[in-house]
């Protein structure tokens, strides 16, 4: 149905009246879609994610974007069925973000959504660790750009498993590109890696992955390393390593003939613990900590020289003897200080995936295709960038007037 528009639409002027800003924005992130109704459409679907409160369905954002006939199938036109290139959009959003967000680190969030039935693409039986239960959900795995203050989305890839791979008749229906498949979680952290190397935003800010997005961690480690970026990966208290030493030449080697161990057991055999001071939260209040490291390799790294060199950490509460949580990197010669400080960075953007869930509909996406979920997810990614950069630009202008006038 063809939608009439008489004038300027509510969402123009922007969720809080600053039309300059939200157009702007909208131009700088959509402009890259090629009619000029997609662009509208992308404006107009922004503005319900950040301004319908509760859940944003199609039909409630259409009412809040504009009183034209025909906007509601018009939007689900716009995010179901519309051929936009989702891949240009985020990119257009991670420059955006890079340029105004410290470059710190990037990080992974998992996002899972329960579904019911079989048809919603992706979805598919897991066992969900932190809540003890098998789900029937989607999941998401999201990249991050992410400061010591706070962690926005750039882009997502879409976990499917074999039984829709492998499925022609449900790739059919949900419209699942031949390119894509089924692959682990780590496969999909190394293409989200891929993908924004080419962007050339942040060639020296590392990749901090905790433990909910770091399976098969050596594999994910020495491609990582292979593709010559800083990570630091959080691995279980079993991960298998093998110990290295150093030959007079100060070559780091493997003993050789020598089995591998676990992380646990390896650093409780070395013994020595470290005080640390680790800044957490907003206002910087000092956490304790005691940190045992050791350079290791990992099994199944071994013959690719230096790349099979990495550092192992522990952290471990005052007190207490066994070690909380254990960390691998290649950054063998960055500061303990400042690894502590990285390693808090997953736990911003767990409350940036709950600030997305809760305020910009991250999960709220009522359709079934592999287009309409990238679609969906991408536009969620641009509430939550610019919510953030309006907020902060706010800060900036309170603290100008307070200067001003002392």
């Amino acid at each position: 149905m063809p939608v009439h528009h008489p004038g300027p639409e509510p969402w123009a002027c922007g969720p809080s009246g600053a039309d300059a800003d939200f157009t702007g924005f909208v131009d700088d992130v959509f402009g890259c879609l090629p009619r000029r109704d997609q662009r509208r459409w992308a404006g107009a679907y922004l503005h319900g994610l950040l301004t319908v409160q509760g859940k944003k369905t199609i039909q409630r954002m259409a009412r809040a974007a504009t009183t034209a006939p025909g906007a509601s199938p018009a939007l689900q036109q716009f995010i179901s069925a519309s051929p936009w290139d989702w891949n240009d959009a985020r990119a257009a959003l991670a420059r955006k973000a890079a340029a105004h967000l410290p470059n710190d680190a990037w990080t992974i969030g998992v996002v899972l959504a329960e579904k019911r039935g079989e048809h919603t693409v992706g979805v598919h039986r897991r066992f969900v660790a932190e809540t003890g239960r098998t789900l029937n959900c989607q999941v998401g795995i999201g990249l991050f750009l992410t400061s010591a203050t706070a962690s926005v989305p750039v882009d997502w890839q879409l976990l499917l498993d074999e039984n829709w791979s492998g499925d022609p008749r449900r790739r059919l229906r949900a419209r699942i590109p031949s390119t894509v498949g089924a692959q682990p979680v780590w496969a999909h952290v190394l293409d989200l890696c891929d993908r924004l190397a080419s962007l050339r935003l942040s060639a020296s800010a590392p990749l901090v992955v905790d433990r909910r997005a770091a399976t098969d961690t050596a594999r994910l480690a020495l491609h990582l390393a292979l593709r010559e970026r800083d990570f630091l990966i959080e691995v279980r208290p079993d991960q298998r390593v093998l110990p290295v030493g150093r030959t007079d030449r100060g070559t780091r080697v493997g003993h050789l003939g020598q089995q591998p161990v676990s992380a646990h057991q390896h650093l409780r055999g070395i013994g020595t613990r470290h005080p640390f001071a680790v800044a957490e939260g907003p206002h910087g209040r000092a956490r304790h900590v005691d940190v045992s490291r050791s350079l290791v390799r990992l099994p199944g790294a071994l013959g690719v020289g230096a790349l099979g060199a990495f550092r192992l950490l522990a952290e471990h509460s005052p007190g207490r003897r066994r070690a909380t949580r254990y960390w691998i990197t290649n950054l063998v010669d960055r500061r303990v200080d400042q690894l502590l400080a990285l390693l808090q960075r997953p736990d911003l953007t767990r409350v940036a995936l709950q600030r997305l869930q809760d305020d910009f509909g991250l999960l709220d996406f009522e359709g079934r295709s592999f287009p309409g979920w990238h679609h969906h997810m991408t536009m969620a990614s641009a509430a939550g960038v610019y919510s953030h950069l309006t907020r902060d630009a706010h800060r900036g202008a309170l603290t100008l007037a307070r200067t001003a006038g002392t």
